[in-house]
């Protein structure tokens, strides 16, 4: 094989790209959770005759947020079944304390206070109703690596 790692030059249509695919319990209700709590919008769903989706994307902070009901026959379910997830999703927002806010609302649960964190966001620890972990952050002072592993020390040091 003669395959070329992909360069600078390489245009944005060839570059890989990342997307993420969440398995959820009711995609209805997560497609309009998503849309109440982080404002997405959605672009379109494939549903079966049942009301199983199999397939939806919603475009979210720049991006495609994909998601589908789970499909425990094929082995694919969500952090409900499984009983936790493995990830967090970070979305930046303006404001972490009004976009939390606005999570709460919509029956998100705060797993961790909100605060200035050491390496220089503010920041809200989230898990929404479906069982997958949002982080919501916000730049608030820029800060370098070292400054960043020494609050990083500091902070463990309790």
């Amino acid at each position: 094989m003669n395959e070329k790692a992909p360069s600078s030059e390489t245009k944005s249509s060839e570059a890989p790209q990342l997307a993420f695919a969440l398995v959820v319990r009711d995609a209805p209700a997560a497609l309009a959770f998503y849309t109440r709590a982080f404002g997405a919008r959605e672009k379109y769903r494939l549903t079966e005759p049942s009301g199983r989706v199999g397939h939806a994307e919603m475009s979210l902070g720049g991006v495609t947020l994909m998601l589908a009901d789970e499909y425990p026959e094929y082995g694919i379910t969500g952090p409900q079944t499984q009983g936790g997830t493995t990830c967090s999703l970070n979305l930046r927002v303006e404001d972490v304390d009004v976009a939390a806010q606005r999570a709460l609302d919509a029956g998100a649960t705060l797993e961790r206070p909100i605060k200035n964190e050491f390496y220089g966001d503010r920041a809200a620890h989230l898990r929404d109703p479906f069982g997958h972990r949002w982080a919501l952050n916000a730049r608030i002072e820029d800060v370098s690596p070292e400054e960043m592993q020494r609050r990083f020390t500091e902070m463990l040091k309790g």
